[in-house]
């Protein structure tokens, strides 16, 4: 886990703070991916619903304890994956739990970050630290907003703990959270949706950008709910997610545009690798219809034996190679996985987990939305979204299906 200079989503924010961990500091894998992302719900509390830290070893700061709901969303999709389905249900029910326990609203919304831990009584608790220089307690306003594709992610996660065993609570959670999201169809250009909102309550900003990654993931969810429902206008709002997707490519640079701009027409034609792979991991027969959006990776984001998450190629997205791996295990090009899931390895945090990037800042195109003067950047930090999608490609489970096959 929407582009643009204001876009919203990328699979997680980070603001700008320091990076403790010095460059060079590796330890050696003390378990398998699936193995170290196992072992978090317990090490973080024996039971109960709970939302993991996305940057475990950041200790102030905007990010320090914050929970962003994708990656939480990733790493329980991905523990379906790994076989560890009630750990999964851990996180499931703490989204679950989220949806009605709001400060605020009630209507189906999910934020874009939690606070991590046990979730317990009273209203769900949001992310935030003490600012010395303002005496005060603040907020990011990215993680209290709420983006679509995040959204599309919960809605994926709670599908795949959803079995006849949980009855229909998972199910409907989802059914929810889609109602929710409905309401950002949007008429202008080829239709899909927006982006969902930003900032505080009451009164958002709405977001009326529109991304490639959040429509594919919204045509994934949409589509999956309406296989377990067996209700049609889910597969309706599916059909128009995919639709805007596949308007998104273009021949000239055999790749697609990371979304449109405010208009909701105008293409935006930053190059962000994730915005290639997802569709054709996502969407039926698109591997082949768009195989040549692999290429185009290869030939302008590949970098260090894996992917950078742009052209700028400055260092190695591990979430990203992740990606791509799973992708390409999903096709069959089991050497070409295993020598991604090899330099993934290769970027272990001494905590066991996997850090997001090979440099200290690895830049995106896009700038911050808190602060449009800065850039919007990836940093060298463990991060449980690059271990989920780790845990993705060595499992070779796609979360879009549920299953270790493409659409």
């Amino acid at each position: 886990m929407g582009r643009i200079a204001t876009f919203a989503w990328i699979a997680t924010y980070c603001t700008i703070i320091g990076v403790a961990t010095p460059l060079w500091a590796q330890a050696a894998p003390a378990a398998s991916a699936c193995g170290y992302l196992a072992g978090l719900p317990d090490k973080a509390a024996p039971s109960g619903p709970l939302f993991l830290p996305s940057y475990p070893t950041v200790e102030s700061g905007p990010l320090h304890g914050a929970a962003y709901l994708y990656d939480n969303a990733v790493a329980a999709i991905a523990l379906v994956g790994c076989g560890e389905r009630d750990k999964a249900y851990r996180i499931g029910s703490a989204i679950l739990w989220a949806i009605d326990n709001d400060r605020s609203w009630h209507d189906g919304r999910l934020r874009n970050a939690y606070a991590a831990g046990v979730v317990a009584s009273g209203s769900a608790k949001l992310p935030g630290w003490w600012d010395n220089a303002q005496n005060k307690w603040l907020e990011d306003r990215y993680q209290v907003g709420s983006d679509v594709g995040n959204i599309a992610w919960a809605m994926l996660a709670l599908l795949s703990i959803d079995d006849v065993n949980t009855g229909a609570g998972f199910r409907d959670g989802a059914a929810r959270l889609g109602a929710w999201i409905a309401q950002w169809a949007d008429t202008r250009g080829t239709g899909g949706f927006t982006g969902g909102t930003f900032g505080h309550e009451p009164t958002p900003q709405v977001r009326t950008w529109k991304s490639t990654e959040h429509n594919t993931d919204l045509a994934a969810a949409f589509g999956l709910l309406a296989m377990r429902t067996g209700e049609a206008h889910w597969r309706d709002k599916s059909t128009v997610a995919e639709y805007f997707v596949n308007t998104m490519w273009n021949p000239g640079c055999a790749c697609f545009a990371a979304g449109t701009a405010e208009d909701g027409v105008t293409h935006n034609p930053i190059l962000a690798l994730d915005a290639q792979i997802w569709p054709l991991t996502a969407l039926h027969g698109a591997a082949g219809k768009f195989a040549s959006a692999m290429t185009t990776a290869e030939q302008r984001m590949s970098v260090g034996g894996g992917f950078s998450y742009g052209e700028d190629r400055d260092g190695v997205w591990t979430e990203g190679t992740g990606q791509m791996a799973l992708l390409m295990k999903l096709l069959g090009k089991t050497e070409r996985a295993e020598s991604l899931i090899a330099v993934i390895e290769s970027q272990r945090s001494p905590d066991g987990g996997f850090y997001a990037t090979t440099v200290r800042a690895l830049p995106t195109g896009f700038v911050l939305d808190t602060d449009p003067t800065k850039p919007r950047n990836y940093f060298r930090l463990s991060h449980l979204g690059a271990a989920s999608w780790a845990a993705l490609a060595e499992c070779g489970f796609n979360p879009f299906t549920m299953t270790k096959e493409l659409p």
